[in-house]
């Protein structure tokens, strides 16, 4: 594992994650109440024996930045690192990132080191659990020039995705970005005893589907892109490297999700709170790393907490109910109140008595008799008594106001919003909502 670098893509703008990605990168944004997306791919490289690693960060990166300096710390005789590599201009290019290939391309430099044997591409957005020792141990031992993950899929989902085609062999044999129609699906489909026979029950799901891990020979990959122009591993490198390279697969059937959308997101946090998560934190043997925050343990005061996930350090008022609910760091709940199938992102600070930014603001977190249903609460927000979140008429998108918008079907109250006592979201803070969801 010592000859592997890994490099870890910070991701782009992310619009379909905004509001959340408004002042944060992708990889930073808050998961599983105490978590950020970064915490995932990270705690994977260093249960996999894998402890050098690149962040390659471009958009709204100070938050992630500051995570990754405070959190993974090396002790300085192992030779592990963690390391941001920012878009920057040097003598050889100055622009931004043009695509993940590009990111890559222009930090070539980092892999000139005559112990490097193979370079590990993973995204910083995914939500998974993966031991990269056995991708390394199918790399070697199917002598391939490329190996990526592959996760089988349902048909259903299959249009979502990239496809591969394999041979018996698990070479793959071609590629085909978001199949559409029956006839590009029945090109791409993988029999279902061939995934048998190796060990996995295929269970109606007849697609293989890209990771977007890649596992590159180091040569190949700076072959790859120094002699072609190629800005985009998924659409171009990778299906350019099926024609001239020998690409394999590495089977991976377990809880593996791409934190795309908001919608996505938000299901993903709340199957995290549900009573058999698909994606369980609990592990012995792999936990996911993060900052360690000096919090007391939480309050919780003659509340009712159902199917929900707490964090540290926060205070639950006597008669509030929260159900199928992830509750973040710091959160302050008034009495009262009642929480369901919503995502509260949680705090960065307490406030002292009386420090309140403006007059008529109301504290920090939620007052009293409020009532939040299938909404998203970024940090730091001001929610005064007896406020109404919730999008019971079903709207599936609404413009932006500064006090948040739908999309995907949920409301999402943006960082640092502040929403006076009995403001109801959907009278005072919809702006020409689109089509109901359904």
């Amino acid at each position: 594992m010592r000859e592997i670098l890994t490099f870890v893509l910070g991701g782009g703008r992310g619009t379909r994650l905004y509001p959340l990605t408004k002042y944060r990168s992708k990889p930073a944004v808050p998961v599983a109440g105490k978590y950020r997306l970064i915490d995932i791919p990270l705690s994977n490289c260093l249960h996999s024996g894998l402890d050098r690693i690149y962040v390659l960060t471009q958009f709204n990166s100070v938050s992630l930045h500051r995570h990754i300096r405070r959190t993974y710390l090396f002790d300085p005789f192992s030779q592990g690192f963690v390391e941001i590599l920012a878009a920057q201009q040097t003598l050889t290019g100055g622009q931004w990132y043009q695509g993940t290939a590009d990111a890559v391309r222009q930090n070539l430099r980092y892999l000139e080191q005559p112990e490097v044997k193979y370079v590990l591409i993973l995204s910083g957005d995914q939500l998974y659990r993966m031991d990269f020792r056995d991708m390394l141990a199918t790399h070697e031992r199917s002598g391939a020039d490329v190996t990526i993950g592959a996760v089988p899929v349902a048909r259903e989902a299959a249009p979502n995705l990239g496809v591969m085609r394999l041979n018996d062999s698990g070479r793959v044999m071609g590629f085909l970005e978001k199949p559409k129609t029956d006839e590009e699906l029945k090109h791409v489909r993988t029999d279902p005893r061939w995934l048998e026979d190796r060990g996995i029950r295929a269970e109606g799901r007849e697609f293989l589907a890209s990771m977007g891990i890649y596992l590159f020979k180091r040569n190949r990959l700076i072959d790859a892109l120094e002699k072609t122009p190629y800005q985009d591993f998924g659409k171009e490198v990778f299906p350019a490297a099926i024609r001239s390279l020998h690409v394999q697969v590495h089977l991976f059937d377990s809880y593996w999700e791409d934190i795309g959308t908001i919608g996505s997101f938000y299901e993903a946090n709340l199957g995290l709170a549900s009573r058999q998560p698909p994606f369980s934190l609990f592990s012995p043997d792999m936990p996911i790393y993060t900052r360690p925050r000096f919090l007391p343990p939480s309050r919780i005061e003659g509340a009712t907490v159902r199917n929900s996930l707490v964090a540290d350090g926060c205070q639950l008022g006597p008669g509030t109910v929260v159900e199928n609910s992830i509750i973040g760091l710091r959160c302050l709940i008034g009495p009262n109140v009642t929480i369901r199938n919503s995502v509260l992102m949680g705090n960065d600070f307490y406030e002292p008595p009386g420090d309140l930014p403006g007059r008529g603001c109301p504290p920090l977190g939620v007052g009293a008799e409020s009532v939040i249903i299938g909404a998203m609460i970024d940090k730091n927000c001001h929610i005064g008594q007896g406020v109404r979140i919730c999008n019971s008429s079903g709207f599936l998108e609404s413009e932006e106001t500064p006090h948040g918008m739908i999309r995907d079907g949920i409301v999402v109250v943006p960082k640092g919003a502040i929403l006076p006592e009995g403001f109801d979201f959907e009278k005072q803070g919809i702006i020409a909502p689109a089509s109901a969801v359904g």
